[in-house]
């Protein structure tokens, strides 16, 4: 079989504004690289729990403690959890907060001689962890958006971000960059 390339979308659920990536990944890429593509992706920081679904079942990396109902994704590849474009799924990241991502495996490309993962567009600056998940997020934008709210402060001294939050932020060279540190990739 030709070695693909999966272009899938990444959107954040329920997110506003809306905030999603598009990559290209090998096909025979494993679950584990997967899982971090995402992180890289997105913009979160690898500190929390995930599983992919796809319909009702769930996948996720083994744990002595994980339930029964989820498969140990050790050897799955990308191909093994979708494999039809337009087939989605969804990426679960922060058991707390519950940040779903959907998946959508746009299209089936031929190999073209490049390394991958790479990212070719995305939209908006992913949420700060442990902000309370899509709630979380909007009400701390809302509190962004007054400086005189009593809030603000503690806001902006958590995100130790002296020039504030930038929602739209997103470099995709960033991302690329992180990748052909991490995996090789042009």
């Amino acid at each position: 079989m030709l070695k693909q390339i999966f272009q899938i979308e990444i959107t954040l659920h329920a997110s506003k504004p809306r905030i999603r990536r598009r990559i290209l990944v090998p096909s025979d890429m494993l679950m584990s690289d997967f899982h971090w593509v995402i992180q890289v992706a997105m913009g979160w920081m690898d500190s929390h729990l995930h599983e992919f679904m796809h319909g009702r079942d769930r996948f996720a990396p083994q744990d002595e403690d994980m339930d029964e109902d989820v498969t140990d994704y050790a050897e799955m590849t990308i191909r093994d959890f979708m494999s039809k474009e337009g087939e989605k799924a969804k990426y679960i990241y922060d058991f707390g907060d519950y940040w779903v991502h959907d998946l959508v495996l746009e299209k089936i490309l031929s190999d073209d001689g490049k390394v991958y993962p790479r990212c070719t567009a995305g939209k908006n600056n992913c949420p700060p962890e442990d902000c309370g998940g899509i709630p979380g997020y909007m009400n701390m934008l809302e509190i962004l958006k007054d400086p005189k709210h009593p809030e603000f402060e503690d806001i902006t001294e958590w995100l130790g971000d002296e020039d504030g939050f930038d929602v739209e932020y997103f470099d995709k060279d960033e991302v690329n960059e992180v990748f052909t540190i991490e995996f090789g990739a042009n």
